[in-house]
């Protein structure tokens, strides 16, 4: 289990709470299918993703991006339990969707990059090491079924 300290719990949450899950997410996932287009593979049924524009302007990439950053949030909801809060979706992604665990790790890392875009002046780095350690731990909880 992950020990989360008062700040730390603070400052995941105030920056939570000024997000637009559906701008940001949005945005998370479009730098990933754009960054790293091998990416794009899990999103073959999204249409047109044959471009940075194409990828920008997708609803479908719209859509799954505000789906994941909501989901996302149940991990803030449940810091403390974040391994049994992603144990379906890990299950999901690993042996129906067959995603490469890796991709959890580098949505992460774009995550903390979109955020930091956006709340510059919220983004401290005593704040950026709280956000890379949530990351790291949803990323770990989503690809648990993978051991």
């Amino acid at each position: 289990m992950v020990h989360w300290t008062a700040e730390e719990k603070q400052l995941i949450t105030s920056v939570w709470s000024k997000i637009n899950v559906e701008e940001c997410g949005a945005e998370a996932l479009a730098r990933l299918l754009i960054v790293y287009p091998w990416t794009q593979r899990f999103f073959a049924s999204f249409g047109n993703l044959s471009s940075p524009t194409a990828i920008l302007g997708n609803p479908k990439v719209r859509a799954h991006g505000k789906k994941v950053l909501t989901s996302f949030g149940e991990a803030i909801k449940n810091l403390d339990n974040i391994k049994a809060t992603y144990a379906k979706l890990s299950e999901l992604h690993c042996e129906k969707l067959h995603v490469d665990p890796e991709n959890f790790r580098l949505l992460g890392d774009i995550l903390i990059i979109v955020l930091a875009s956006h709340f510059a002046r919220d983004f401290t780095p005593a704040c950026q090491f709280a956000w890379q350690k949530l990351v790291s731990v949803v990323a770990h909880a989503l690809a648990r079924k993978y051991h």
